[in-house]
């Protein structure tokens, strides 16, 4: 008897050890796989951290070896075709662009045309000729537009109006422009010949060389820079008043000779720091002109804003400001840029306040007795509906003559 409890004592502390040594071994087996599990996320996560940063360096890398920045239209073409294209598909993309912009401003048939219908147009009895450049597609020719066609004629009822363009110079153009011709206005949208335009100046070898591929034409749209070729080129060969498409004329510019805008003037001396070439007042065959398309082709830079226009006149009128032979006159701010783009706004709103009501009142009297043009700033004012009430709308009143056409700017 005592020897079988014995030997049952016996196997239960046996039972026990094992029981003891399996729990031993598997909480070894567990502590095992959670170090390595352990082991395996850090090697994991030092990985994908390697990968990670591998790939911004070389994103960095690939924005400082080829500075390209694609136009909208050849971000959409990539996005059809699941991002498929390289660099040097994009670029052809945009050349093609680019010689097809120069195509419509030069092609087979447009020289004789143009040069048949300029002349026939620019007759001398045209008591101001006036020209304009529109590069957008002619249903974007709207009431603002509109409105700065009429003042012109509402101030110049005998005068001329050429608007360069290939996208007016059609049916449509054509519609947008007949009740002005119905009422006897002289105003007429051809499609420019840029060769003729630039024969014997600097920009014909800067024409070539864009169309050649010697030259780049940068990112901002080809269009954009053309038209501020186009307007110094026409002056160059027929003389007479450029005017931006958002500028609305308040008087007549008969008396006005070989004129350039200040935009801004120094606060202490008054001397101006910055021209616009919105308005361009010139005879023909100018040698600020010549000079200004000698600097288009020179510096040329199709990647900063401003470069080839505002900049570019600048320049030229700081260069050659006093130099004989270059007389030319340079007006204050009241005369084109009354009203600076920050606070073009009040101008569509009707005042809150009596102070500000007797602000507005001061501005308009001083334009109308100081300026002959208001220019609306269009890349800022667009979004500006016009209030009934306010200067805008007094001043759209004052000088439309097609007014059931303008009720709104928007």
């Amino acid at each position: 008897m005592d020897h079988e409890i014995t030997k049952k004592i016996t196997a239960m502390f046996d039972n026990r050890r094992l029981l003891n040594r399996f729990r031993s071994s598997l909480f070894t087996a567990f502590a095992s796989t959670v170090i390595a599990l352990i082991v395996f996320t850090i090697i994991l996560v030092s990985n994908l951290s390697v990968r990670d940063y591998s790939t911004k360096m070389l994103t960095i890398e690939i924005k400082t070896v080829v500075p390209y920045l694609p136009l909208s239209s050849e971000k959409e073409l990539s996005e059809e075709t699941n991002h498929n294209y390289s660099i040097k598909q994009q670029v052809t993309v945009k050349e093609i662009n680019n010689l097809q912009v120069l195509e419509v401003f030069g092609g087979k048939g447009v020289s004789e045309k143009f040069q048949q219908r300029a002349t026939e147009f620019l007759r001398d009895d045209c008591e101001v000729n006036f020209m304009m450049t529109w590069i957008s597609p002619a249903e974007m020719f709207g009431k603002r537009e509109v409105l700065s066609v009429e003042s012109v004629f509402k101030h110049h009822p005998r005068g001329c109006l050429t608007i360069l363009s290939s996208t007016m110079d059609s049916p449509q153009g054509f519609r947008i422009l007949k009740p002005f011709l119905d009422r006897g206005y002289r105003v007429m949208a051809v499609t420019p010949d840029l060769p003729f335009l630039l024969k014997d100046t600097a920009g014909e070898s800067w024409l070539e060389e864009i169309q050649t591929g010697k030259r780049d034409p940068g990112k901002i749209p080809l269009a954009q820079n053309l038209s501020n070729l186009m307007r110094l080129a026409y002056l160059f060969k027929f003389g007479g008043v450029y005017l931006d498409t958002d500028m609305i004329v308040l008087k007549s510019f008969k008396t006005l000779r070989n004129v350039i805008g200040a935009q801004t003037l120094e606060p202490v001396s008054r001397n101006w720091t910055r021209l616009n070439n919105a308005v361009l007042v010139f005879d023909k065959n100018h040698p600020f002109l010549l000079k200004s398309i000698q600097e288009f082709a020179l510096t040329f830079n199709g990647n900063v804003w401003g470069h080839n226009g505002p900049y570019l006149v600048s320049r030229v009128a700081r260069a050659v400001e006093g130099t004989s032979g270059y007389n030319f006159t340079i007006m204050t701010p009241p005369a084109f840029y009354p009203v600076n783009w920050i606070e073009i706004e009040k101008l569509f709103k009707v005042p809150r306040t009596e102070k500000d009501s007797k602000r507005v009142q001061v501005k308009v009297l001083e334009m109308h007795k100081r300026s002959y043009g208001l220019h609306l700033w269009n890349k800022f004012s667009s979004k500006f509906e016009i209030e009934q009430g306010s200067a805008m709308d007094k001043l759209v009143s004052d000088h439309c003559i097609i007014c059931d056409r303008v009720v709104s700017l928007s």
